[in-house]
């Protein structure tokens, strides 16, 4: 009888089809079988690409002469540490009562990896291959994937993707790390009297250690700049209102080059003369107006979904975990069928999701902490509208897998994570939940006030000041966090809802916000007092392990040109599933190192080194214009746009070129210069 052979990424996964399926499954070694069906597991990679000794033995010396390496045909093999369960898979795959293979790895470029190294390497041939793509592993899902599979073929470009993902790491990481060793090796050792002088590079790798140590190196070299704010008391209604000067049209400070910006002065002088002039005539005094009342309404929109990224950044802000905790405790919930697919970079839905998102909604009624929110959400049905909302559905921005949400079901494993899973947990709830209610409204009012300049007549100086109360909660009331010390928005903000502008909106009263709203055009008010308030310009700040995962999935921004970055739009250094990854191997290398109170990223004098070995040498690897095109070009050979021939040709050319160049290279007396000065901040 011909049986179908379901073969998942994990034990654990396996396990979840076995129950989907509803067999009558006999457990054997490394797989479960029953009359109809067969569910087998990789343990992760059972297959890995050769090291160089295996294509010929002299290739495991390193040496100049044997490099650039370029395999006309990749080896592949077995990794000894599970090749039982390789063995064990192999022979299912070509069992002869094996009709149809379901391939249920992650649904993602590296799933799709794991299984084809497997099936090429054990010569899978004449089988009816089908692929289970998932977004989470509840019952339905699954079972949903497995109806709807398609013909394995359907996804050979994303498979002919991970294959070059692999090569042009491979290729990279061999033949740069052996030619930058053989040339820069020996000097870096005796500089740091180390043991050894190996020098690590890698596509993406490298391109981060560069992006943190450009960073550090702005710091070092910043130099504050001084500037004065010239701020007026107010008294409306028996109440002090502070004003800040900007040199607007009809001030004498417009456009002069005296200022530092137009709400400061360079110098502490020109502020004092300013305050002169404004109080020639003494004060206290009657001659200030209110020269404009205006009153607006301001919403704020519930934030978008989580992707990973955005998950890695909050989850470093609030547990400071660094992004591979936050990708683990992800991978976690999505086994335990809390949530759904964790490596996303979509933050919006699908609109086929948002049919049924009302199931989702209904399960977490049943999860405590937040049981009555998704009770309310259910009430007022907003839900219903939620595919018009292109704010949070859009399958255009949906390349594999849409936003990390929670799935209403599998709350039962809740308590056996630990404390932190449970509060990641909460808080991708809370995100999820917010897009069914309401903007937070505010009520505002803003005010300018005028005081005339006596140093010249016709002049008059300009004060600002806003206010703001909270109208109606809104989303923000869902955003609130049970774990939190305080309930404040702060906890709630989203990145891109940060406000950039120095100047603040002042919270206040009801009762004060409406007696400003009822101020006039020429009233007089009194202006009581002066005050110069120095302030001084900030450096770039340091990346955080989660700002160092934005800045990686949005590389664009980093880049100035904007034709380049528009080329490069919607691609990142790295993948979601490979950026927390990346860093991890910087800390290890230790070439970077984290503060793991702060999760602040600094370099170490040996990772400002090898920056100046490959800034010296190969300096296009530090650049994220070229690390981006390289993943926008695996994008398009996903998606079908760029062969893999064309890719493969430009991947050659690229190592053959930059590995010959360094072997003509003869500046290593050169580079102490850059070791001795970095060394300078190094105990």
């Amino acid at each position: 009888m011909a049986k179908s052979l379901f073969i998942a990424e994990k034990p654990s996964v396996a396990k979840e089809f076995a129950k989907a399926l509803k067999e009558n499954m006999k457990s054997c070694d490394g797989y479960m079988e029953s009359n109809n069906i067969i569910v087998t597991w990789c343990v992760g990679h059972l297959v890995t690409m050769s090291y160089p000794d295996a294509y010929k033995p002299e290739l495991k010396r390193w040496s100049l002469g044997t490099i650039p390496f370029i395999p006309e045909k990749y080896l592949y093999e077995v990794i000894p540490d599970v090749k039982k369960q390789f063995d064990i898979v192999a022979s299912l795959l070509k069992r002869d009562d094996v009709s149809t293979i379901y391939v249920c790895t992650d649904s993602g470029r590296e799933g799709e990896y794991i299984y084809r190294l497997v099936e090429n390497m054990a010569g899978v041939t004449g089988k009816d291959r089908r692929r289970v793509w998932i977004d989470s592993q509840t019952e339905e899902e699954i079972l949903r994937g497995i109806k709807e599979a398609k013909d394995l073929s359907e996804y050979d470009d994303l498979c002919a993707s991970a294959y070059l993902r692999a090569q042009e790491d491979y290729l990279m990481g061999i033949n740069f790390s052996r030619v930058l060793t053989l040339k820069y090796g020996q000097i870096v050792k005796n500089y740091l009297k180390a043991d050894k002088g190996v020098i690590a590079v890698g596509r993406v790798m490298t391109c981060v250690l560069g992006m943190v140590v450009n960073r550090e190196r702005e710091i070092r070299n910043f130099t504050k700049t001084p500037f004065y704010r010239v701020l007026g008391d107010f008294n409306i209604n028996d109440t002090t209102v502070k004003g800040e000067w900007k040199a607007v049209e009809g001030s004498k400070y417009f456009e002069s080059p005296l200022l530092y910006k137009e709400n400061g002065f360079a110098k502490k002088e020109t502020a004092e003369g300013l305050i002169s002039e404004l109080s020639a005539n003494g004060l206290p005094i009657n001659d200030a107006l209110i020269n404009s009342v205006e009153k607006k309404t301001e919403k704020k929109n519930a934030p978008q979904l989580f992707n990973l990224a955005e998950l890695q950044n909050i989850c470093s802000k609030l547990f400071k975990i660094n992004p591979d905790q936050t990708l683990q405790i992800a991978q976690e919930l999505y086994e335990k069928k809390l949530t759904t697919y964790p490596r996303t970079d979509a933050r919006v839905l699908s609109k086929a999701i948002c049919k049924v998102i009302n199931k989702n909604i209904y399960g977490l009624k049943n999860y405590q902490i937040c049981g009555s929110i998704a009770e309310a959400a259910l009430q007022n049905e907003s839900y219903k509208k939620l595919s018009a909302n292109k704010r949070y559905v859009d399958d255009s921005k949906i390349t594999d897998h849409y936003a990390i949400i929670p799935t209403g079901q599998g709350l039962g494993a809740l308590q056996g994570l630990s404390q932190t899973a449970q509060k990641v947990y909460e808080v991708i709830v809370r995100r999820f939940l917010s897009i069914f209610f309401p903007p937070a409204q505010y009520q505002k009012v803003a005010l300018s006030m005028t005081v005339n300049n006596s140093s010249k007549e016709g002049a008059y100086e300009t004060f600002f000041a806003s206010f703001k109360v909270l109208k109606d909660e809104g989303f923000l009331a869902v955003s609130k966090y049970s774990f939190a010390k305080k309930n404040t928005e702060e906890a709630t903000n989203d990145n891109e809802d940060k406000k950039e502008d120095s100047e603040e909106d002042v919270k206040c009263s009801p009762e004060f916000l409406e007696a400003l709203a009822k101020l006039k055009k020429g009233t007089q008010i009194r202006l009581d007092s002066f005050e110069i308030k120095e302030g001084e310009t900030s450096p770039p700040k340091r990346y955080t392990t989660g700002s160092m995962i934005l800045a990686m999935e949005n590389a664009g921004q980093l880049i100035e040109d904007e034709e380049l970055r528009s080329q490069i739009k919607g691609s990142g250094i790295g993948t979601s599933a490979t950026r927390a990854g990346i860093l991890t191997k910087l800390e290890r290398n230790k070439y970077l190192q984290t503060n793991k109170k702060t999760q602040v990223i600094t370099p170490t004098l040996l990772g400002e080194m090898i920056f100046d070995v490959v800034n010296n040498s190969i300096r296009s690897l530090l650049n994220p214009i070229l690390t981006a095109s390289w993943e926008k070009g695996l994008t398009g050979v996903a998606d079908g746009s760029i062969s893999k021939e064309e890719y493969t040709s430009k991947m050659n050319n690229y190592v053959i070129k930059n590995t010959n160049n360094v072997k003509t290279l003869n500046n290593s007396s050169y580079l102490l210069r850059f070791f001795n000065e970095a060394s300078k901040f190094y105990k």
